[in-house]
């Protein structure tokens, strides 16, 4: 199967996206974003092919004549938040019918929430899927044309589904840090996740591609890079991840290469290997564990054991001494015990996690783990996601406290929410510091205080 769009399909979608000019001169466009990084470049590809045909791209919904939610289907929450946003524009349709509203995204790919935005959103004009980016100028076109709402769904089912398209416009949102997708899709099929059946099999791009785009951002002057994958470790367009890291990491000058998701059963020596040898890839590696029970994690079908696992975190810590180590967990996963939950408690002691993304169990409709009996009662999820976040903290403050004293080059964010000057190290640390640095900067910090995901102090 040619999962590549053929080059003339390309043309083609360029070719209406200049018919456009004419009808959206004037115009904007507001893409709206939930969810992963990987939601975040579709973002920014989206926004480029929308400014393609000629819209004027802009972060204020109330003044955009198009509006595009790219949602997340990762979690029950975040897909709430998506349709609370799409709720939000039902007024500012029935004030103005000119105004297109599109909806696209992991949660668009479900046909249960088609169906629920088919019957409860009527303000919502159009839907696409994840592998639908490539046609933007086309859905734009019809929505500009149609009188009725419309779908750009493929018709194919999840094992057969995906493509990876070449040559359309990326608008970025930052001048300075920018995402590149190595690869699509996942084929792990994880039993509480709906990745696989809303982005599709794994591919990858090819290899001259990827180095092509991370060399064009190093000599524009990007300085933090991130290789991006459902799972980067399967990499496959020509090289192995490892040779991939290894390539890009050596384009000359000073620049931050990172990478993510990893997946602990693929995660190679070679790899762990590549951080340590090269001084532009980022001394942090976020290694999804999960839980740190071997009859939970074989329900969710991980495919390796706590010791697995444990034998891998030790070799990454001993081949690159100042690596960040982060990682996932899913607190109270169906039928999971107390006692299980406690093997998760003594994993994250053994490891010394620098941060941890905890997440209380979601059921994903379509998944294995959703028709699992034994659902944990709210309560107790909470309950075991304090006492995690309790412990993640006192780890966490104890590892910040070890900067104290010591000097970390930092590549500054600009002003941050606080309202702080601030910056990240190698190891994706935040730092805050006394003076301004423009973005996209770098500096060197001597710290001086720490807090469990903070490090303060002033620029040498």
């Amino acid at each position: 199967m040619n999962i590549f769009v053929e080059n003339q399909e390309i043309e083609r979608q360029k070719a209406i996206a200049k018919s456009l000019g004419p009808l959206v001169s004037g115009k904007k466009a507001c893409v709206i974003t939930f969810g992963c990084q990987q939601n975040e470049n579709d973002s920014e590809r989206i926004a480029g092919a929308l400014a393609l045909c000629g819209y004027e791209i802009t972060k204020e919904s109330d003044s955009a004549d198009l509006i595009i939610i790219n949602t997340c289907a990762i979690r029950e929450h975040a897909e709430i938040r998506a349709l609370s946003e799409a709720g939000q524009f039902k007024g500012r349709k029935e004030k103005d019918r000119s105004v297109k509203i599109g909806l696209c995204g992991c949660m668009a790919q479900q046909a249960h929430r088609r169906e629920q935005i088919y019957k409860s959103y009527p303000y919502v004009d159009f839907v696409f899927g994840t592998d639908m980016h490539h046609r933007i100028p086309e859905i734009i076109k019809t929505a500009l044309e149609s009188k009725k709402r419309f779908s750009f769904i493929t018709e194919k089912p999840h094992n057969e589904f995906g493509i990876i398209s070449e040559g359309m416009p990326v608008c970025r949102e930052s001048r300075y840090k920018a995402w590149v997708p190595v690869m699509y899709g996942c084929n792990n099929f994880c039993s509480y996740c709906v990745v696989p059946y809303a982005r599709g099999r794994e591919r990858s791009r090819n290899k001259a591609d990827v180095v092509a785009e991370v060399r064009s951002l190093v000599e524009s002057g990007y300085k933090d890079i991130t290789l991006l994958g459902q799972n980067v470790n399967s990499y496959s367009g020509g090289c192995d991840f490892a040779e991939l890291v290894s390539e890009c990491a050596t384009l000359g000058g000073e620049y931050r290469l990172r990478f993510m998701t990893s997946h602990p059963k693929d995660a190679s020596s070679e790899l762990i290997d590549a951080i340590a040898e090269y001084p532009n890839v980022a001394k942090h590696f976020h290694l999804p564990v999960q839980s740190g029970n071997d009859r939970i994690l074989k329900l969710m079908n991980r495919k390796y054991t706590r010791v697995q696992y444990l034998e891998k975190a030790m070799e990454i810590k001993e081949k690159v001494p100042e690596i960040s180590l982060t990682t996932d967990i899913i607190c109270a996963f169906p039928t999971e015990t107390d006692e299980e939950f406690a093997d998760t408690l003594s994993l994250v002691e053994r490891v010394g996690f620098d941060m941890i993304y905890t997440f209380i169990y979601s059921p994903r409709k379509g998944t294995v783990a959703a028709a699992m009996d034994g659902q944990i009662e709210r309560s107790v999820a909470n309950e075991r996601f304090k006492a995690l976040s309790d412990l993640e903290n006192s780890i966490a403050q104890g590892l910040n406290d070890q900067f104290i004293g010591k000097t970390v080059r930092v590549l500054s964010e600009g002003i941050g929410k606080n309202g702080a000057f601030c910056g990240r190290t190698t190891q994706n640390k935040i730092v805050n510091f006394d003076k301004y640095v423009p973005e996209g900067e770098f500096a060197d910090v001597s710290v001086e205080s720490a807090g469990a995901y903070v490090l303060n102090g002033k620029i040498i």
